[in-house]
């Protein structure tokens, strides 16, 4: 019912930028909490940062005032702003929700009907 689609991904240097976008078809972005996940090689996935239904915003100790996620309504799109990136940045980068779903800290738990987007890599590198 809810498909996502993730883009802006790619190669930048430590210290660089990037904004990854999350950009929602089948229904309206408003009505969805959205998280924004990473995955690197060897570990686990991780929870980074998630926008509540109310737009409040949370982020992992991690990514804690580097990134900033935001949402445009009228674009149905979910943002991630990344600067200051890291070699331990270098991730595949995912957005979700569920059709029920919030945040819990930084942490997207959904309960029901799970949405993922087919993610977009982000290398940080010299």
């Amino acid at each position: 019912q809810v498909q996502l689609v993730e883009s802006g991904g790619g190669l930048v240097q430590p210290g660089g930028s990037l904004r990854l976008s999350c950009t929602a078809s089948g229904s309206t972005l408003n009505a969805y909490a959205i998280g924004w996940f990473r995955q690197a090689p060897g570990k686990e996935r991780e929870g980074i940062s998630c926008i509540s239904r109310d737009s409040s915003t949370y982020y992992a100790d991690s990514v804690k005032g580097r990134f900033t996620i935001s949402r445009d309504n009228a674009e149905n799109t979910v943002y991630l702003q990344m600067n200051s990136l890291k070699p331990e940045d270098t991730a595949v980068y995912y957005c979700a929700t569920g059709a029920v779903s919030g945040c819990l800290g930084p942490k997207l738990i959904i309960k029901l009907r799970q949405y993922w987007g087919q993610g977009t890599q982000v290398t940080v590198s010299s």
